[in-house]
């Protein structure tokens, strides 16, 4: 079985240099760029396992690329930025990114990072690629929601992951940590604001009432539960 895969996106060598170094070390194989465009070109012949993207790029916006990345490609993906304010990490969460590192950082924490998210996304043996709930059906394989009337709507990796938890635990409370646990991820209020965005998402992409959800219900003090019926195929 091949290494994973990891891609740097950041225009400064030294940055890239070191990161490159520490995780061929930990037994990842690297690719990294100081442009976006030229990463752009390597998507279209590879894909990688974990995106590594910072935001301050000279010929692109960062955030827009996070988006583009969340929603067209099977990557985790993580920024590293230098912009450290609350705000500009909810709005990487809020675009799809699955995590996000400020520098200066250590890198040490960017293996356990990664090593964490690909554990969390590795599918449940006894999963499928296609889940039917509630009059949607969910495509793993194509980041896609149907309703019954044919419509779309894509969701993120990062969505992805927190619906598929809930779908392969119906009616069963899912504690923050137990959420924390089983999709990675630093804990504390940043993992906790991470998880807010992505169900407050998925309610949205659901069509549920924020006031009175009928499918994801929000147990106050405790967690959650998924409340639909799940068929998997």
């Amino acid at each position: 079985m091949k290494a994973p895969l990891v891609t740097i996106l950041d225009d400064e060598p030294e940055i890239r240099r070191m990161l490159a170094e520490v995780l061929q070390e930990a037994g990842f194989r690297i690719q990294s760029f100081a442009r976006a465009r030229e990463f752009e070109a390597f998507l279209k012949r590879a894909t990688p396992d974990v995106c590594l993207v910072d935001l301050s790029l000279p010929d692109t916006d960062g955030l827009a690329l996070v988006h583009r990345l969340a929603l067209e490609q099977g990557a985790v993906v993580i920024i590293i930025s230098g912009r450290a304010q609350v705000q500009d990490r909810v709005t990487g969460l809020e675009l799809g990114a699955d995590d996000y590192i400020t520098k200066p950082f250590d890198p040490a924490e960017v293996v356990a990072r990664i090593r964490a998210r690909l554990r969390g996304n590795r599918p449940a043996p006894q999963a499928g690629t296609t889940a039917r709930f509630g009059g949607w059906t969910a495509h793993f394989d194509r980041y896609l929601l149907e309703d019954e009337t044919g419509a779309q709507v894509t969701f993120s990796h990062a969505e992805g992951e927190v619906l598929r938890l809930f779908l392969e635990n119906p009616r069963r409370l899912i504690s923050r940590g137990q959420m924390q646990d089983a999709l990675g991820g630093g804990a504390g209020e940043s993992f906790d604001r991470a998880m807010d965005v992505r169900i407050s998402r998925l309610r949205t992409k659901l069509r549920e009432d924020p006031r009175n959800p009928r499918l994801i219900k929000t147990i106050y003090g405790a967690g959650y539960i998924f409340l639909g019926d799940v068929r998997w195929s």
